[in-house]
């Protein structure tokens, strides 16, 4: 596995070589051992979700989870293509409200790391898109949170109009002028 940092602390892009013969090939999403050291101080892996995207131009997003119910995720697109997004908003981060976005595909063997305070969301870019997530902490409704994903503030570049929004996406607001952060 190779790691790199973005220039959001903590967000980090891994890249993995699958195994190729001529019965096809082997991937290793996950290991502890490798992943380790950009977990540092994490919970070990709590929950374990997938995402099936019928519609090319469908925005999930941009969710987070607020303390103590905070999480850190790792994101993978099995299926088709996406845009994935992070946004900081961790309180006093030098790149606070500051964006990171990446095409996941499989051909490219990519996924993300998004730490705690960072929020996630994600653009199809093609038809039947499948995300699988390793999430460190249980989803809690009453700590759920999200950003609109066309806010102003953020200026989050998308690759396709907006073909597909959750009437919870959709009711998500613009950051307040007196938003500050998440705090950990």
């Amino acid at each position: 596995m190779k790691v790199e940092e973005t220039y959001l602390k903590g967000v980090f892009v891994v890249e993995t070589s699958p195994l190729i013969d001529t019965r096809g090939s082997f991937e290793r999403f996950f290991c502890d051992r490798e992943l380790d050291p950009y977990l540092v101080g994490e919970q070990p892996i709590n929950q374990i979700n997938y995402s099936v995207n019928t519609q090319k131009g469908t925005i999930r997003g941009i969710h987070y989870q607020t303390a103590p119910h905070a999480e850190t995720k790792m994101v993978r697109c099995v299926k088709g293509r996406v845009w994935d997004v992070a946004v900081d908003l961790r309180y006093r981060s030098p790149t606070f409200l500051k964006w990171y976005a990446i095409e996941l595909s499989p051909s490219s063997h990519n996924m993300v790391i998004i730490p705690k305070g960072v929020a996630h969301g994600y653009q199809t870019i093609e038809e039947d898109s499948h995300l699988l997530y390793l999430h460190t902490a249980h989803y809690n409704s009453d700590a759920q949170a999200g950003l609109a994903w066309n806010d102003p503030e953020l200026k989050i570049t998308w690759p396709l109009p907006s073909e597909a929004l959750s009437d919870r996406d959709k009711r998500h607001r613009f950051i307040s002028e007196d938003f500050i952060g998440v705090e950990l």
